[in-house]
């Protein structure tokens, strides 16, 4: 039964907002200028059935990457790849092409793919910022396709920097920057933006114990991504710098704890080597144990301790640049300087 002395319901007035604030205008602008630049990742794995042998193609996971120049070389990390047999790419206009690898670096977490042919015309290209001159608590901006949301845009801002993580691929990522944007599974490999609009890192990693964003995120740094990324696109890997000796993490513990000295151990001189040229030391095995050589202490003037720093100092420069060692050998410090090699 309808009541007839119920009052009427009138829609509510719509109030008009006004113009956006020019904050807000910036963000809208900055996303609108970027998204095209991102791509969906999506890869796939073949397994074979245990019983029939056949072998099935099964999807793996999806990610995120960045268009990074005008050939349709894409830029994403390494996990999202990582034992994928094929890759599909969507771009935010709806094309979908099959990726081919160019090149990895684990160590970086930072792989790159390519799509396109004849005729492939590239979306614009986010401009290249810097990371080294980055300061906590300025704003940054993660785009990517969590959870398979496609295109999504989170705010933050630079929470710390040079932050290391566990790298199961080899030493410690190293110099990454830590962000409170929202960083979920599936961002891995889109863009951290700066407030310009400039591409200042690849997103990395999340840290959460349920695996969703808990406000910590990395990112690598886009200085490593621009030392990284020409080499695996001419190259197909990346050749890390080497000062031509060889030391072990467990060891050099052993050894620090027995010396009381801070440093990297060297344990062996590669013969012809920048390091032999310029004088370099290894320890010797004595019937006492073991004697040291030459104890590397700072990188043109940066502490080292341990192997991970000391890698991590080298990585910093290219193959062929000249680094000035601090050493120490029988209590008496000197220096040297290296040209870098190829290593390994």
């Amino acid at each position: 039964m309808i009541n007839q002395s119920a009052p009427l319901a009138e829609p509510r007035v719509v109030t008009a907002r006004g113009d956006l604030g020019a904050d807000e205008r910036a963000t809208i602008d900055l996303f609108r200028n970027a998204r095209d630049s991102v791509v969906f990742i999506s890869t796939r794995q073949r397994v074979a059935d245990f019983w029939t042998r056949n072998v099935y193609s099964v999807p793996r996971g999806s990610g995120s990457g960045l268009v990074w120049d005008e050939a349709g070389h894409i830029v994403t990390n390494f996990h999202v790849i990582e034992g994928a047999s094929e890759a599909q790419m969507q771009l935010a206009d709806g094309r979908q092409f099959s990726a081919t690898l160019v090149g990895v670096s684990p160590q970086h977490d930072l792989a790159v793919l390519k799509i396109g042919g004849a005729g492939f015309t590239a979306p614009a290209r986010v401009p290249i910022g810097t990371s080294s001159d980055l300061q906590v608590g300025q704003n940054v901006f993660a785009i990517g396709n969590p959870f398979g949301l496609d295109w999504t845009l989170t705010k933050g801002i630079v929470s710390a920097l040079d932050r290391s993580l566990p790298n199961e691929n080899g030493p410690d990522i190293r110099h990454l920057i830590q962000t409170d944007a929202a960083i979920n599974p599936g961002n891995s490999g889109g863009p951290l933006l700066d407030s310009a609009g400039r591409l200042i890192g690849i997103n990395t990693a999340i840290y959460s114990p349920s695996g969703a964003s808990a406000g910590i995120g990395f990112a690598v740094p886009v200085d490593t991504v621009m030392r990284v990324v020409p080499q695996l696109i001419s190259e197909g890997r990346y050749t890390r710098p080497s000062l031509g000796v060889e030391s072990d993490d467990d060891i050099n513990d052993r050894l620090k704890r027995a010396s009381g000295i801070e440093g990297v151990f060297v344990l062996r001189v590669d013969p012809g080597s920048s390091a032999e040229r310029a004088g370099l030391v290894a320890a010797q095995r004595t019937r006492r144990g073991v004697a040291p050589g030459d104890i590397v202490t700072a990188l043109n003037g940066k502490p080292v301790s341990r192997v991970g720093d000391l890698l991590a100092r080298l990585d910093d420069f290219r193959v062929g640049q000249s680094v000035e060692l601090t050493l120490m050998r029988g209590g008496e410090e000197r220096t040297a300087r290296l040209e870098l090699e190829p290593g390994s």
